[in-house]
């Protein structure tokens, strides 16, 4: 009997499940698709912010790593919050060793509350040793800025962010504009379409919603999950941004700040869809 796509999580634990491990469970069981996890980091947040970051011993993420490995190879892999740089080469060494040709990094470098979850030293790992290892990196706009040097707060300077990263070592870039102005929300990829580097830009209608908490990790898991799938990149993107929007959309109203998605949206009749028109 066949099976689904593995697909591994490495991220930390958000215990309120909107971002981390288990919202990225949640949306690789949505597409149907069979997830495993390696967390990174303990986190005590909510929907109102992130309180502490505890780091995870480095050796239990290499021990879990094999021991995945060895017994649910992954067919794609979706890094997420790192937290330091001890960590970060734990899982730069795995990508290293491995050679898998799926894996997506949303570096999650601070949290909408301003907190930092990777330090100077794990940025540096990020860029170095990891940004060669990864099919795609999905920074958001201020991600983008942080890992360029430069300013990007303008659809121009998302193009120049998305075009140096690939000139530092990435071999495809999802430069993420949901923080940007107006009634559109614009995604810039920019990658090797096999007969050189390639533009395209993905626009949709933005929504007005406090259901925003974990998007970055929701875009990020289901890019992996259709590449596990066998999608090319941009039909990835272009999925995996609906996926995202139609989550918000019809997102329980939960928590008192920034709420989660509705992961699993569209999984079953038996699962009711809040605010379905």
């Amino acid at each position: 009997m066949s099976h689904p796509p593995v697909v591994l999580s490495i991220a930390g634990f958000d215990p309120s499940s909107g971002a981390g491990v288990t919202a990225d469970i949640k949306t690789i069981a949505a597409h149907g698709c069979y997830g495993t996890a390696c967390i990174t980091a303990l986190t005590v947040q909510s929907t109102q912010g992130v309180r502490a970051v505890v780091p995870v011993d480095p050796e239990l993420i290499r021990s879990t790593l094999r021991e995945l490995d060895s017994d649910l190879p992954p067919a794609a892999v979706k890094i997420g919050m790192l937290g330091a740089k001890r960590t970060a080469e734990a899982v730069a060494g795995y990508l290293e060793r491995n050679g898998i040709a799926n894996v997506v990094l949303d570096p999650v470098l601070r949290s909408s509350t301003g907190a930092d979850l990777l330090d100077a030293a794990g940025l540096e790992v990020l860029l170095r040793r990891m940004l060669p290892c990864v099919a795609v990196i999905t920074p958001n706009l201020e991600e983008a800025a942080i890992l360029t040097g430069a300013p990007v707060s303008t659809l121009p300077e998302m193009r120049k962010a998305a075009a140096r990263l690939r000139a530092m070592g990435a071999r495809a870039v999802v430069v993420k504009g949901g923080h940007l102005g107006g009634d559109q929300a614009i995604d810039v990829l920019v990658a090797d379409d096999g007969e050189g580097v390639g533009e395209r830009e993905f626009s949709g209608p933005r929504l007005t919603t406090r259901a925003t908490h974990g998007t970055g990790c929701a875009f990020a898991a289901a890019l992996a999950c259709h590449l596990a799938l066998g999608r090319k990149l941009p039909e990835a993107v272009l999925l995996a941004k609906q996926y995202v929007y139609d989550a918000m959309q019809y997102a329980y109203e939960l928590g008192a700040g920034a709420g989660p998605l509705h992961h699993l949206y569209y999984a079953g009749p038996w699962l009711p869809l809040a605010g379905r028109k």
